[in-house]
């Protein structure tokens, strides 16, 4: 073998294997065999049903998966010229974590995707597998009974926290129920959650602890005051590396080294000291004391404003 096939042997290996990882949690939870009054299809129509349900935590793509209801013996490879094999193209078989998807064994797969090219015959034993894309490796099968009633479904029982635990993709009879739809526990749920979950478990045992309401109140007081003490913090840091900066940025500005002591106080020296003293002493001792000397000096002046009569009287007016 050159190496062009090797390569291209490992490539096809590869992608095989990447294929069985996105589908392998893919299941057959729920299959009705007569439907007389249950869903319809989009043309108002009745047929036998199964449900492939997405048991991952992330979105499947399970377009080129076969459905098949050929029951291949022990030793042979499955022949998929007999499967269905679910059509590329189409948006509606990406199936959301956790969610369902219903096709019709009907026999007329020109009528869509969700549409098996084979039929469930009832009071007879149906048996339903489906297989990854490359039509060799099964991924789920069931055997539904013979003597399912009309109107009643085959439903897996296993909840939803136990899907991981379950490697096997034989039929596990233990595993299964018939569902009549007249209660909660045997209720019919196609396109939907076999179990039917109205309860928080976690949320009906805090209320059986704490029926007053004390122990949420005091929690929520806790969170709040502890929220409040971290913003202190780090508002409180915040403010300290800010301050640094600041300070470093203000060194750099002034010329000076950043690492310098900012806390040292520059002295001044003896001279400077004697220098303003010497200046304080002349300026409070500029003029010699005048002990109990009174010196008047007169002042002449030859015209002032203030001792002039002009602006005293009033001229009077005269008298023609």
């Amino acid at each position: 073998m050159n190496k062009k096939g090797l390569f291209l042997l490992i490539f096809v290996c590869l992608l095989s294997f990447s294929s069985y990882a996105q589908h392998k949690g893919l299941r057959i939870t729920e299959v009705m065999v007569e439907n007389q009054t249950n869903i319809t299809d989009e043309y108002g129509n009745r047929h036998a049903w199964i449900e492939l349900y997405n048991t991952t935590r992330k979105s499947m793509q399970i377009s080129t998966v076969f459905i098949t209801n050929e029951r291949v013996p022990e030793g042979q490879t499955p022949d998929k010229t007999k499967m269905y094999v679910i059509p590329l193209n189409d948006k509606n078989t990406k199936i959301e974590h956790l969610q369902q998807a219903v096709f019709f064994a009907d026999g007329d797969p020109w009528k869509g995707t969700f549409h098996a090219s084979f039929e469930l015959v009832p009071g007879q034993e149906n048996y339903i597998a489906i297989y990854d894309a490359d039509g060799l490796t099964k991924l789920d099968e069931v055997v539904v009974p013979a003597n399912l009633p009309a109107d009643q479904s085959f439903a897996r029982t296993v909840e939803i926290a136990q899907w991981d635990k379950i490697d096997s993709n034989d039929f596990n009879p233990a595993e299964w129920e018939f569902r009549n739809g007249t209660e909660k526990d045997s209720a019919i749920t196609p396109g939907v959650n076999n179990q039917v979950i109205e309860l928080n478990d976690k949320i009906e045992k805090f209320q059986r602890l704490d029926g007053t309401g004390v122990m949420l109140t005091v929690m929520a007081m806790l969170i709040v005051f502890s929220a409040l003490i971290l913003l202190s913090v780090c508002f409180y840091i915040f403010g300290k590396i800010n301050a640094g900066i600041a300070r470093k940025n203000k060194a750099v500005s002034q010329g000076k080294p950043e690492d310098a002591d900012h806390s040292e106080v520059e002295e001044d020296s003896g001279e400077v000291i004697a220098a303003i003293s010497t200046a304080l002493y002349q300026h409070l001792n500029a003029h010699d004391y005048e002990e109990t000397v009174l010196t008047i000096n007169k002042v002449k002046r030859a015209y002032s404003p203030w001792s002039s009569k002009i602006y005293s009287l009033r001229e009077l007016p005269n008298k023609h």
